[in-house]
């Protein structure tokens, strides 16, 4: 800021109560980012004068990614799923009286109306736009996007196979 600015600056500040809002914003913040006696700012680091300022930037440091929010949504409405798939199992194997035929056939009814659409559809959207949104590169021997640490991006969908994997219909008789 100038000499000038600056002693501009401090008469507005100084003439009376309602000063404030003479103030234009980018005033009160530059006001509220001086420090010290002589109403020097604080220097610039480096790095930030470096940074490159665009509209994309801003977005990206300004929220979390998409893929990411997604992946967090994948993952607690998979354990939302495990979770309701475990007290189903708990009451079905209770209601079955330790019968395993009547374990297995209720099992798999249950497991025939228990969907998993909303999970699959965040799934669906992961593996169409992860790479896209991550900026993958793409492996020239295969055509395919590169691994992520040795392992594919892709997820597979929640299925009834997923629920028996996790929660057999094999009930085995106590002894």
């Amino acid at each position: 800021m100038s000499e000038d600015a600056s002693d501009r600056h401090r008469h507005r500040r100084s003439s009376g109560p309602d000063d404030r809002a003479a103030l234009s914003p980018v005033e009160r913040r530059v006001a509220r980012a001086l420090d010290g006696e002589h109403r020097r700012g604080r220097p610039i680091p480096e790095q930030e004068l470096l940074r490159e300022r665009s509209v994309e930037g801003y977005l990206r440091g300004a929220l979390m990614p998409r893929w990411m929010e997604r992946l967090r949504e994948i993952h607690a409405a998979t354990e939302r799923h495990r979770a309701e798939l475990a007290d189903a199992y708990a009451y079905v194997r209770e209601q079955s009286g330790g019968d395993p035929e009547d374990f297995s056939r209720a099992w798999h009814e249950r497991l025939r109306w228990h969907s998993f659409e909303d999970v699959n559809e965040l799934i669906r959207q992961h593996n169409e736009w992860y790479p896209v949104e991550r900026q993958l590169p793409m492996d020239p021997s295969t055509g395919d996007y590169v691994l992520i640490a040795g392992r594919p991006y892709r997820r597979d969908e929640l299925t009834t196979g997923w629920a028996l994997a996790l929660f057999p219909a094999a009930l085995h008789r106590r002894p």
